[in-house]
């Protein structure tokens, strides 16, 4: 079988009542992921940014070709463990940045083996025909209280800790990170996401957004569709199709972008 890449689309809007975007994002070839941050004084946006661009520059030793994907697969994950220490280094020098921290949420493929690499609740999707499943698992008050029966699922919609994070990249060194190894298809589309969409937008809204469409067209569909709802948040959205040929350039967005 050839090798597959992402084909991406991608966008990050300022929400309608934000000042400023705190969320990151990264696109290429065989690496995409969404940061989003959190914390006074910019701090959200130093720690997206401190994220994706830390990501950005290690990621030449996993997506090496010489190596093998087990030792690619643990490279991907490692590299969590660093962008946290690059984050802890960078609030230990600006105390006002005390407190910062962000959520990852990435997709690296190799081949057809695609590993996601996932802390905080920004999401990753994949919709195959007329499919569409959530591949991470949010790191929230609110999952652990779903997950446990606490709570129903029309409870959560209206629950005052349903933005509350378990887990995020804080420079703490406390992670329990979660990596996930599946195989991709030719035509898999993959959403990788903020809050700010999902906050806002059902699945089976996004479904119907993203389905049989241009990836730029519904990436579009999708911000607009979220500033209908009022846009409360920041919202980044990728879409990236598995194809056979490596045309994706590698780009940065949101506060990673400056």
């Amino acid at each position: 079988m050839n090798p597959l890449y992402f084909q991406c689309a991608a966008r990050s809007a300022v929400g309608l009542i934000r000042n400023g975007n705190e969320d990151s994002a990264l696109t290429g070839s065989q690496l995409i992921a969404v940061a989003d941050g959190m914390g006074g004084h910019a701090g959200g946006e130093v720690a997206s940014s401190v994220a994706i661009n830390t990501l950005s520059e290690i990621a030449p030793t996993f997506l090496n070709p010489d190596i093998d994907s087990e030792s690619a697969s643990d490279l991907f994950l490692n590299s969590l463990h660093t962008i946290d220490g690059q984050i802890h280094a960078v609030a230990s020098d600006e105390p006002q940045l005390a407190g910062m921290g962000t959520t990852l949420t990435a997709l690296f493929i190799s081949g057809s083996e695609i590993s996601l690499l996932h802390v905080g609740d920004s999401r990753a999707y994949r919709l195959r025909g007329n499919d569409l499943v959530q591949l991470s698992a949010d790191h929230t008050v609110l999952q652990e209280l779903l997950n446990n029966g606490v709570i129903s699922e029309s409870e959560a919609q209206v629950h005052p800790q349903r933005s509350m994070l378990t887990q995020a990249l804080m420079g703490e060194g406390s992670l329990e990170p979660s990596l996930h190894i599946f195989e991709g298809k030719i035509k898999d589309r993959y959403l990788v996401c903020s809050d700010g969409l999902t906050g806002v937008l059902s699945d089976k809204e996004i479904k119907s957004l993203i389905k049989g469409k241009d990836a730029a067209v519904a990436v579009d569909a999708l911000i607009d569709a979220t500033y209908i709802n009022g846009a409360p948040d920041n919202v980044t959205v990728i879409l990236a199709d598995l194809v056979e040929s490596n045309t994706s350039v590698v780009e940065k967005l949101g506060a990673a972008k400056a």
